[in-house]
């Protein structure tokens, strides 16, 4: 199964999203959008995924929803190794991915030293779906994440103000996980 299981970037990438998020269902055009990639190779790796009885679907009127199986038997090894492979900067990235945020980025102490206990992050969205999502991400990864969101006409607003704060806070060292500043 292993062999199966890692042999390509677009399976990966969408292993990421669905088992960082197994709470939700997406469809294969969001799963593409979401991911950067190909509707067509999103399809047939979720057919392979589900082959290997990872991932599940259903219909909801003419769209086929396609989720994580928690029940899979390895479902809790895989779900540790994806977020050990990809870190907690991977993690986030992929869970703020999928609740519609436009630009986040992690900054203070974490930007110089990933064993500090805690991680500060400023998120731009106008997404109500964020705050279960880290408080899952917190448990997994034993680390309390401090967050900021900003309404995206309020980023702009700011932006184009040249507010002080804001400024500072985005000439600041970061880690940039999605969107441009």
């Amino acid at each position: 199964m292993l062999e199966k299981l890692f042999t390509s970037g677009i399976r990966a990438d969408i292993m990421s999203l669905l088992f960082n998020s197994p709470e939700e269902k997406f469809y294969v055009r969001e799963i593409a959008r979401l991911v950067g990639k190909n509707p067509s190779g999103v399809k047939k790796e979720l057919d392979n995924l589900g082959s290997m009885d990872l991932v599940t679907s259903e219909r909801e009127g003419n769209l086929k929803y396609f989720k994580v199986n928690k029940n899979s038997s390895v479902f809790p090894e895989l779900k540790g190794l994806i977020a050990k492979s990809l870190g907690l900067p991977g993690a986030l990235k992929s869970v703020l991915k999928a609740s519609d945020v436009k630009k986040a980025f992690i900054h203070g102490p974490y930007t110089s030293n990933p064993n500090v206990p805690s991680i500060d992050l400023f998120i731009v969205s106008d997404s109500n779906h964020i705050e279960k999502n880290l408080t899952d991400l917190e448990k997994r990864f034993g680390r309390e994440i401090n967050y900021t969101v900003m309404s995206d006409s309020e980023y702009k607003t700011k932006k184009r103000a040249g507010d002080r704060r804001l400024k500072k806070l985005l000439a600041a060292k970061k880690i940039l996980l999605l969107g441009r500043l």
